[in-house]
């Protein structure tokens, strides 16, 4: 139970060290985390639509 009890002891001492994002900041990440899904997810799906069509000229 000591262990337990010194685990939660460090976790709240090295949490007081975390610098958390602020609120532009994570505007900011925000907004390029969901530029690069849109990004890809039109990529793959675009590279998709290709790779079927070239499947039925090849038949």
């Amino acid at each position: 139970m000591k262990k337990l009890a010194r685990f939660f002891v460090s976790v709240k001492k090295e949490m007081k060290k975390v610098r958390w994002p602020k609120k532009k900041e994570m505007l900011t990440y925000s907004i390029a985390t969901l530029s690069f899904l849109v990004f890809f997810g039109l990529f793959f799906a675009l590279s998709d639509v290709i790779i079927a069509a070239a499947k039925m000229v090849v038949k």
